[in-house]
Order: C-alpha cells, then structure tokens, then sequence
C-alpha cells in the first residue's frame, strides 16, 4: 500500500510525498479528501480529486521513465539519472476562495496536451484537468524537476466575501 507523509506548516498549504507506485493515484485522493474537508470544501472534492489523479498517474508514467513505479529501486542505478528518485509530491494550497492542486515531480519535460483521440485507452487526461478546473499550467523547478498546477474556485456558498465566482464553463 502506498503511504504518504503530509507535510503542515501552514494549515492552508498541505504536501503529501507520495510513494513511486501506482498506488500513489489512491493516496492522493485520500489525501485531497481529508485535506478539503477539512477546510470545509467538500463540495470541491470530486473535480479536485479527478484532476489530482490525471496529475499523479502522468508522474508516474512520464516523469519515473520507462521504470515501473512499483519496481524502482531504493538507489539509483549506474544508468538511472539520480533526479529520477526525486519524490512525487502533491501540495493543495486553499487561499480563499481558490484552491490549488501542485503534483511536482522529477522529470523537466513540461507536459503537453495531445489531440483528442476518444478512442485511444490514454491520452485525454490534460484536456479533463483542462475541464475540471478554472486554469492550469506548470513551472520547472529549481535544479530538477516540474510542478504541474490547476486552480479550481470555491463555491459562492462557501465564500460569501467574493461575489464575483465562476466556474469556467466547458
């Protein structure tokens, strides 16, 4: 079973590191299910944690290389470059009335949303981060490594401050 260490610093901005299997997939949406409610955002749970699946499994697939997760070693091997050990990381960050999902990773290749081919079993996740939240986009990172990000906005019902919410429509 893959298990995560969360990280909390601030109570609005929490890490999971997750382990390299595809098991990670699962943790991360447990952990964006305990994380939103408890900031009282359950209503966000499901866009959040389809996105936050889309960006843990193309880690695991793109970023770890042709290795499978679930067989990656301790260490490095001669002809492993050392960043691929670097951890996969998913972060939310909740600044009211937005919410951001981060799955860094350590590969530097930006990901890149291919043409839709509804018929091909992989391929479509992008353009369902793309559909599920207001925005998305990422950086590279320091030395090594990418953060791929989506920000998704509470509901007015859960942010009276702000009148001015909307969800972008698809």
């Amino acid at each position: 079973m893959s298990t995560g260490t969360a990280l909390a610093t601030d109570p609005h901005v929490v890490s999971c590191t997750l382990a390299p299997r595809f098991e990670a997939v699962r943790t991360a949406r447990e952990f964006a299910r305990s994380t939103l409610q408890g900031w009282g955002l359950g209503e966000l749970f499901d866009d959040v944690s389809l996105v936050a699946s889309e960006l843990v499994t193309n880690a695991l697939r793109h970023a770890l290389g042709a290795v499978e997760p679930a067989r990656l070693p301790a260490q490095p091997g001669p002809h492993q470059a050392p960043d691929a050990m670097l951890p996969i990381r998913i972060s939310l960050v909740h600044r009211a009335p937005q919410v951001v999902c981060a799955v860094s990773d350590p590969s530097s290749t930006g990901p890149v949303a291919r043409e839709a081919d509804f018929v091909a079993e992989s391929g479509r996740g992008l353009h369902l981060v793309d559909s599920f939240s207001r925005s998305w986009g990422w950086h590279p990172l320091a030395g090594a490594g990418k953060v791929v990000w989506a920000l998704f906005e509470a509901a007015p019902a859960t942010c009276p401050d702000n009148p001015v919410l909307h969800r972008r429509s698809a």
